[in-house]
């Protein structure tokens, strides 16, 4: 597995690393014993980064990792600020409130220091505000977590995490089907030495490939009930495109890549050869659909004439039809 520097955090990650929202079965019920099977499957292909939060599944993410013996030489990441009970109707962001909560994942995954701790998704105000940076950094110097970053959803909210010296990570929506990183984010996230976590690199399983418009989800599945954004930020399900637009676009994509190569590999490698990207967080409910992901890394980097290609297409055909704020 090839590694990359993450940030000033000074972490070797390896380029593929695994989200671990699916632990939490916010996509559905997931064992566990197949819980296990996944993280021994990363540990086995040298997957070294794993990002959770303290809300997968109302902490069982956390645990499933805390209660897995063989982690050494992993660093794991996870989030705060969005508990409800923690940080009532999206206030309460105080050090206090981030103290316990921090306190809460210590306890899950049974550590004595966080290595990253990213604030999750919080609301643009109090990143505009800034006085969370500061709890934040105070809370690492009093060695709660080595790390913190943030989480965000948009590419205002990357902006202003980044005005803070002690962020050291930033995590985002990233793919083919959201690109405005690449002009709006990345350069300065370079010179400030912030690493770049990609989440949902495959569009909530859109470039897959595997859908049709007919596809349906099980209920407890978000990609049912945050479709059009009902319970949270609608560019985490199928990067803010409906599923039926998502699924058009998809289908012209296929026929822009070259033969051979699966869909979601390809995705990951255009992902890969965007040099700020540290890593890439991609959830599996599966083994098999992590050790694919991997394999996405021994892929060639994509042809510059298809890169503009991709750019263009992005701007022209699916930039228009994202809802919510990009």
């Amino acid at each position: 597995m090839n590694t990359r520097k993450l940030g000033k955090t000074g972490y070797e990650v390896s380029e593929i690393g695994l989200g671990t929202w699916q632990l939490g079965e916010s996509f559905g019920a997931l064992n566990d014993e197949t819980a296990a099977e996944i993280l021994k499957t990363a540990r086995s292909a040298d997957v070294n980064f794993w990002d959770t939060a303290d809300v997968y599944g109302g902490g069982q993410s956390e645990r499933r990792i805390g209660s897995f013996r063989d982690k050494k030489g992993v660093f794991v990441a996870t989030k705060l600020g969005r508990n409800g009970e923690i940080f009532p109707n999206k206030t309460g962001y105080n050090k206090k409130n981030i103290k316990e909560s921090l306190a809460g994942s210590i306890k899950r995954l049974g550590v004595e220091t966080l290595d990253l701790a990213q604030l999750h998704t919080i609301p643009t105000d109090v990143l505009r505000d800034g006085e969370v940076f500061t709890i934040m950094d105070d809370l690492r110097d009093a060695g709660m977590m080595r790390n913190w970053g943030a989480s965000v959803e948009n590419v205002e909210e990357a902006l202003l995490a980044l005005r803070a010296d002690g962020c050291t990570t930033l995590q985002i929506i990233f793919n083919l089907l959201r690109q405005d990183y690449i002009t709006e984010v990345f350069p300065t996230a370079q010179k400030r030495n912030v690493g770049i976590i990609v989440r949902l690199p495959l569009a909530s399983g859109l470039l897959s490939g595997k859908w049709t418009k007919d596809t349906k989800f099980a209920a407890t599945d978000h990609r049912n009930f945050n479709a059009n954004g009902e319970r949270f930020n609608i560019g985490e399900t199928f990067a803010g495109l409906k599923f039926e637009t998502g699924v058009a676009l998809v289908d012209q994509l296929k026929q822009m890549i070259p033969a051979g190569i699966p869909l979601s590999q390809f995705a990951l490698r255009w992902i890969l050869d965007q040099p700020a990207v540290s890593t890439i967080i991609a959830g599996v409910s599966r083994p098999d659909q992590l050790r694919a992901n991997v394999d996405a890394t021994k892929r060639e980097p994509v042809e510059p004439a298809l890169v503009e290609k991709l750019t263009d297409w992005y701007q022209d055909k699916v930039r228009p039809e994202i809802r919510g704020r990009i």
